[in-house]
């Protein structure tokens, strides 16, 4: 009687175990495709705008880049306050309009760098960025004890990056572009197993679909702070 009462709850726990793993495959399949979608949308955009001298001197010839380097905050600031109140819908579409003008604010780089080595520093973010989200989400070894220090480099960084807009030291731009790979680095392996856990958390299909939503909007940040330190190191000026 009792093996057979303990073979039973072994199977049970063990279908529970498959059906929740399933889920969490789904859901970060879901994270993944929004977070490339989103990634691709803003290379489109960029490419679009930064190959069209008019439109380029349209905007950073006059006040609108500053509406355009602010606007991709005021967009994070929306979700990130409004995922409650939102419907998965609404914060899809936000996500799309912020990913499209994050296009536009890095629409500058294929005027100050060629094609060719703008291709050549995407291909090898996206393999690192690859590697280091595939650590995050496999590994066993708790990544938490990370944040707090990842989110205080992150917070110098914005520092010395203002900082340096007055000094315009090339020594100091070059640290902070070590510290940018190193930080947005550990933020991907960070953000993926936070991600990740994140999933057993949530109850509704709802909740899921806007987890996975605020979900790639971290990893997406991630992947284009590391590609654009990246670029500083491997970029070729015009």
């Amino acid at each position: 009687m009792v093996d057979r009462y303990g073979t039973a709850y072994r199977a049970g726990t063990a279908a529970q175990t498959a059906e929740y793993d399933e889920g969490l495959r789904a859901y970060m399949l879901k994270v993944y495709n929004y977070m490339a979608s989103g990634v691709l949308l803003t290379g489109i955009v960029a490419m679009v705008v930064g190959t069209n001298e008019a439109l380029l001197s349209a905007i950073y010839g006059s006040g609108l880049h500053w509406i355009v380097a602010l606007a991709p905050l005021a967009f994070v600031m929306v979700m990130s306050f409004g995922v409650h109140k939102m419907k998965s819908s609404t914060l899809q579409m936000i996500f799309w309009a912020f990913a499209a003008t994050m296009g536009v604010s890095m629409a500058w780089i294929f005027a100050a760098y060629t094609g060719t080595s703008i291709a050549r520093t995407f291909f090898i973010t996206a393999a690192s960025f690859g590697a280091l989200s595939l650590y995050g989400y496999t590994t066993k070894k708790s990544l938490s004890g990370f944040g707090t220090f990842l989110f205080m480099g992150l917070i110098g960084l914005l520092i010395a990056m203002v900082v340096n807009i007055f000094l315009g030291s090339s020594m100091l731009q070059f640290i902070i572009s070590v510290a940018g790979v190193l930080i947005f680095a550990g933020l991907t392996a960070y953000d993926t197993q936070r991600i990740k856990e994140s999933y057993y958390m949530m109850a509704t299909g709802e909740a899921v679909a806007k987890g996975a939503i605020m979900g790639a909007v971290n990893l997406y940040l991630d992947f284009v702070n590391l590609f654009m330190f990246l670029l500083q190191f491997l970029g070729n000026r015009e």
